[in-house]
């Protein structure tokens, strides 16, 4: 079984990286296989709402070749996703939103029924709204949202002050060990219980 975590931060030895880190340290100690994806500094493209990647049916983005089809590929082979940003103005960094918007929207079916949580930190304040913002991909893509034992958040300014971030540490590794006994739970009955089967999808339009 493996995790894909993505590190929505221009810094990958930052504060999103040590929280990200930690989960993916207890991930490995229990036998799931773990990679980091780091956007750095690369320049991602916004969804410019073609519908390309729609009527393709190819499942990745066709107008921008980024690192968000590097996403897609990757996510299409991992049974779990964690997704950390650290707060630029009380919301996640735009380049992680541009990514997950068409990694997302592009990637169809392959989120759908695996494990998923989101990391947030800030120096002080924003978490909260960040968490909630990035929450909303997971649960509009049928992802089963994985918990910790509060709000999944580290604070420091830098790397040195996550570390001393005592609390935020402990909710990554109690994210980890929530995240493996989910992914065993699922792999366990895989044979034996059916995934649910949906009804075709209705949308509604409030304006004619």
């Amino acid at each position: 079984m493996k995790v894909l975590l993505i590190n929505g931060s221009p810094h990958i030895k930052g504060c999103t990286a040590t929280a990200l880190e930690e989960v993916s340290k207890t991930l490995d100690a229990e036998g799931i296989q773990t990679e980091i994806l780091n956007i750095g500094t690369n320049a991602v493209h916004g969804c410019i709402a073609c519908g390309a990647c729609k009527r393709s049916g190819e499942g990745k983005c066709k107008v921008f070749d980024d690192l968000a089809n590097v996403a897609i590929a990757k996510m299409s082979e991992a049974d779990g996703l964690v997704v950390g940003s650290p707060v630029y103005y009380g919301s996640a960094n735009g380049t992680l939103v541009s990514l997950l918007d068409r990694m997302f929207y592009a990637g169809g079916d392959i989120f759908k029924n695996k494990p998923a949580c989101v990391v947030c930190s800030a120096r002080r304040g924003g978490t909260t709204a960040t968490y909630d913002e990035l929450n909303k991909y997971i649960g509009i893509s049928g992802m089963i949202m994985v918990p910790s034992c509060y709000w999944n958040m580290v604070h420091g300014n830098n790397r040195e002050e996550v570390l001393q971030d005592a609390e935020g540490l402990h909710i990554m590794r109690v994210l980890g060990k929530n995240m493996t006994w989910l992914l065993k739970v699922l792999d366990a009955s895989k044979n034996t219980v059916p995934l649910p089967v949906h009804e075709p999808a209705v949308f509604t339009n409030f304006i004619r």
